[in-house]
């Protein structure tokens, strides 16, 4: 049999509850940051494809948001279809849990395993905070009572621990395909998108509470110019008094925003980054349909 015949190719969805670690996984297989990452849960609220292609495989990792319980906005309804279509549409789902940590959010994520029709191999995350190790073989064999994985492997997303022996396995449940992205493709999503999410970002690690959860980030423009890239944004929160938590007193923590996003930007694209970030209200954009798929949110 050729190399060619042998190639494989497929969709690995990364499905758990908010907040267990998908997004740094897939980050770490690929080597750079396809995905933000907050320690706050639904920081992922889109379907994101990252691609990664080897001379006999090419592995799409599905990232999407936690399935989670809050379902009262349409923003949150509009995460669960999405995390769902993904794992119907898998070839593979890997299934990560935090092995410190089991809710009914993880449970909630087994049930609608068992409806599906993909293999499904369990990642115990977090595995290098467990002491002692004996520790892991009692979570295996408690998880292996929940679902029947094809496999249940420990691993740190953070640390790279065990992520070469899962990238071994993937493509064992892949089927034989001819690659569907070029080679050098890393993910579906645009430049744009990619700066709009590293503002929303920042904007997430420097907010409090709730508020990460009530504001969006629209590009409205990007213009590679000679002296750089130019970038303006509008971050969209839901009421005025958001808007001035956001810009913070004298505009410090807008301006304090600002500067982190355009550091990491001008560091990724490998260029100077120009960019201004206005505030403004559209009440109750979260639960309007319409405002969503204004703001580029899939709506199935």
């Amino acid at each position: 049999m050729s190399v060619a015949q042998e190639y494989r190719c497929g969709l690995v969805a990364v499905i758990g509850r908010p907040n267990v670690g998908k997004s740094t996984l897939i980050n770490a297989f690929m080597g750079r940051k396809v995905s933000i990452v907050t320690s706050k849960p639904q920081t992922t609220r889109h379907r994101i494809l990252a691609v990664l292609t080897s001379e006999l495989q090419q592995i799409i990792f599905v990232d999407t948001p936690g399935l989670h319980r809050r379902t009262g906005k349409a923003m949150n309804r509009m995460m669960n279809r999405t995390a769902a279509n993904a794992l119907a549409d898998a070839d593979l789902v890997l299934f990560v849990s935090d092995v410190t940590r089991w809710t009914v959010e993880d449970d909630d994520v087994i049930t609608r395993l068992k409806s599906g029709r993909a293999p499904v191999v369990a990642l115990l995350n977090k595995a290098d905070k467990v002491h002692p190790k004996e520790k892991l073989l009692t979570a295996i064999a408690t998880l292996s009572e929940r679902h029947d994985f094809k496999e249940i492997v420990p691993i740190s997303a953070l640390k790279n621990d065990n992520l070469e022996r899962l990238l071994a396995l993937i493509p064992n449940f892949l089927p034989e395909s001819p690659a569907l992205f070029p080679g050098d493709t890393v993910t579906d999503r645009s430049v744009e998108f990619h700066t709009s999410e590293v503002i929303r970002e920042k904007l997430t690690l420097l907010l409090h509470q709730e508020l990460p959860y009530g504001l969006t980030v629209q590009i409205e423009r990007y213009v590679i110019e000679d002296s750089g890239i130019a970038i303006n944004a509008i971050i969209w929160v839901e009421r005025d008094s958001q808007k001035g938590m956001v810009v913070g007193k004298n505009g410090r923590l807008l301006k304090k925003v600002g500067r982190a996003a355009r550091l990491e930007l001008a560091e990724q694209l490998e260029q100077a980054v120009h960019l201004e970030l206005w505030v403004k209200v559209k009440s109750n954009w979260s639960d309007n349909e319409q405002h969503l798929a204004n703001f580029g949110y899939e709506s199935s």
